[in-house]
């Protein structure tokens, strides 16, 4: 299969061949073929995608973002709609396999597969939006600046109006695995005070899309060194050094708070087989008697702590009555409640005496995970595996904030930590520290948790909170407001953290603005596709017919660079 072929519009006499004419300028065709041929950008999609698994934790080399990102805008330039969708297909869904294959150790290989292809499709259709981009608009900006300056914006643009849409639909979205998400401990990490995690994608694609285009506007022949090359190499270098040299946004001191985490590392998974009912409750207990006596200002345990619902076990109510009052101090513990025939993914703030006297629930159940949307419609497709899941859990709508007097803090479970719109209320309430509880249990020893850790150190800077990540069995860690990690415990065993952790006032420009910038860049790229087809199609139909070339004269076509 050969490659496709492109048609733009260049003016005349800037060949070689028109100078010799003195044609004046005006609007010739160009052959712009694909880079490689469909199969080859196949293999392209699929080692573009290892790249970029490499960049998030585990291997979390962040560096392999941009070479993953390049050689698939590379693989989409100049491909037709079709084969840009397959190219996308093959690279999303590559990409997803890898790195969500944790997922098969919940429910098994179908809900991994389905949920990699659903991404996959939004990949792929993003892709084809790519592609279109490529193929207009340098129609509608033809000049060298159109190319170098508006496309690589538009092509950021449609890359995270993608990831935006996929986040959120269908039932709530799947975030994990945007590209910004890779740059926990890169020297991009300070942008996301100012531009959260869409804002930063937007920033790396369009860097990486700026190098794509200052390549393929170079000139052909390289004597020596051509003039055109340092200032295309000053202009990148220019470009991602100012992204560089932002600093992240400073909040205001607001004193500490002691915080003592607990990880109890007890069978906590969902088909997890207990010796009995209290178990879990039991384990985090035992695991918090060493910090009992540490004058803590709150005792934090992570989701699912207790496997006894206190409010309606008086064993459980009677347990964390003597925990908190043993400690001296309110305890936060996250445990599955129920409210009529309703159940909740809840954290309790719990006060000796008083006992449960906040709480939060669970904003973002995990869709097929934790509860089954439309299940009358998805059951007769996997009777067995959707019946696994017996127990639904309702979205919650408390509000993300506790007051415990001496400060404010924000409750997130699980999942959660990848909602923007919860974490930025969470700030914008007055939080000024953040507990993200979770239970990692389900999924063993893989990349999951490691990849939660980065997205709460994410939280930290873009929020400019300290965010303290407590699970069962790990990754539990307390992050910095400035990214940098506190205190940390080994997985899968039994320990506590204790740390005096720093509380912040004050908002971000990434908290202020929440998801403005994101569809602002968003809609300015569709925007712009939209209009450069609009204007591609009237340039074509305005395009006078070619004048028949006779079989004696002498061919004048350039290929585009």
């Amino acid at each position: 299969m050969t490659a496709e072929p492109l048609i733009a519009e260049r003016p005349a006499g800037t060949g070689s061949a028109g100078r010799r004419r003195g044609v004046p300028p005006q609007a010739v065709p160009v052959r712009v073929g694909a880079v490689v041929p469909l199969w080859g950008t196949v293999l392209l999609a699929i080692g573009a995608a290892a790249l970029l698994d490499g960049a998030f934790p585990d291997a979390g080399i962040w560096p392999l973002a941009f070479p993953g990102v390049a050689i698939v805008l590379v693989a989409l330039r100049g491909r037709r709609p079709g084969g840009a969708f397959l190219t996308g297909l093959v690279f999303g869904l590559t990409f997803y396999l890898v790195h969500i294959e944790w997922a098969t150790l919940f429910l098994g290989d179908l809900p991994w597969l389905a949920l990699s292809t659903l991404e996959a499709l939004f990949v792929a259709g993003g892709s084809v939006l790519v592609s279109l981009a490529y193929r207009w608009v340098p129609r509608v900006f033809p000049s060298r600046l159109g190319r170098i300056g508006v496309v690589p914006l538009v092509v950021a643009g449609l890359w995270t109006a993608r990831e935006a849409i996929s986040a959120v639909w269908p039932y709530g979205g799947f975030s994990w695995g945007r590209l910004a998400m890779s740059q926990s401990e890169s020297p991009f990490r300070h942008l996301f005070s100012w531009l959260g995690i869409s804002g930063v994608g937007f920033v790396l694609v369009a860097l990486t899309a700026l190098a794509v285009e200052l390549w393929f506007a170079r000139p052909r022949r390289l004597p020596g060194l051509p003039g055109r090359v340092v200032p295309d190499v000053l202009l990148l270098a220019v470009a991602t050094a100012a992204a560089l040299a932002v600093p992240s946004w400073a909040t205001v001191d607001a004193g500490s708070l002691r915080v003592g985490a607990v990880q109890g590392n007890t069978r906590s998974a969902y088909f997890d087989q207990r010796g009995y009912d209290g178990e879990i409750l039991d384990g985090h207990i035992s695991a918090s008697l060493p910090i009992i006596e540490d004058h803590l200002d709150v005792l934090l345990w992570p989701e699912g702590a207790s496997d006894l619902d206190p409010l309606r076990s008086p064993r459980a109510a009677e347990a964390l009555d003597l925990v908190s009052e043993a400690a001296s101090a309110p305890l936060i513990v996250g445990a599955i409640t129920t409210r009529g025939d309703r159940y909740y993914n809840s954290s309790l703030l719990w006060e000796p005496g008083r006992g449960k006297v906040d709480l939060y629930d669970k904003r973002h159940p995990v869709p097929f995970g934790e509860y089954v949307p439309d299940r009358k419609f998805w059951e007769p497709f996997a009777p067995d595996l959707i019946g696994l899941i017996q127990r639904e859990y309702t979205p919650g709508t408390t509000d993300p904030v506790f007051d415990l007097g001496k400060a404010v803090v924000g409750v997130n479970i699980c999942f959660d930590i990848v909602d923007d719109a919860l974490m930025t209320q969470s700030v914008q309430e007055g939080a000024q520290v953040l507990f993200a509880q979770s239970n990692n249990a389900d999924f063993g020893h893989t990349d999951e948790s490691v990849q939660q850790l980065a997205i709460a150190r994410i939280r930290a800077l873009e929020t400019g909170r300290t965010v303290v990540n407590i699970s069962t069995v790990g990754t539990s860690a307390v992050i910095a407001p400035d990214g940098s990690t506190i205190d940390q415990l080994p997985t899968y065993q039994a320990g506590t953290m204790v740390d005096d952790v720093p509380l912040r006032n004050g908002l971000t420009p990434a908290v202020v603005a929440g998801r403005e910038f994101e569809v602002l860049v968003s809609g300015f790229g569709l925007a712009a596709l939209l209009l450069a087809g609009i204007r591609f199609r009237a340039l074509r139909r305005a395009r006078p017919a070619p004048t028949p070339r006779s079989p004696s004269a002498p061919r004048n076509d350039e290929r585009a660079p």
